[in-house]
């Protein structure tokens, strides 16, 4: 009885462990595209370039398209819990340029443009 009982404990746990697994490495949703992070941090930049560019131009418009386009690429971005960590980081500077540009306090903006650019890009070396 207690070979029968170890046996079935034992074949539970294989089939339960079998189960979880496939279902934790399933791929990605239907309509969803998905990004490896280092793609998904140089989608970022990009759109922090994007609008440092547009608030040199003097287009805040496009510079708050840009930005909310760089705060929506930068969530495709989880290596590990460091670079997550990290990316909280640089993201907070991402919404407090967008609140300035708000302000139109367009130098203050772009200097935290600056400074989370830099810290995206320090994300390619903890990858």
């Amino acid at each position: 009885m207690k070979i029968l009982k170890s046996a079935a404990v034992a074949i539970t746990l294989a089939v339960s462990m079998g189960t979880f697994s496939t279902s934790a490495l399933a791929e990605c949703e239907d309509g969803r595209t998905c990004f490896e992070p280092a793609q998904a941090v140089d989608m970022t930049v990009a759109e922090i370039m994007k609008a440092r560019h547009a608030i040199d131009n003097g287009n805040t418009d496009e510079a708050l398209a840009f930005i909310k386009a760089a705060i929506n690429a930068n969530k495709e971005i989880n290596a590990n819990d460091v670079v997550d960590r990290n990316r909280q980081k640089a993201a907070k500077f991402l919404k407090k340029a967008r609140a300035e540009i708000r302000k139109a306090q367009f130098q203050v903006a772009e200097e935290h443009l600056k400074t989370s650019e830099s810290r995206f890009k320090a994300l390619k070396g903890m990858i």
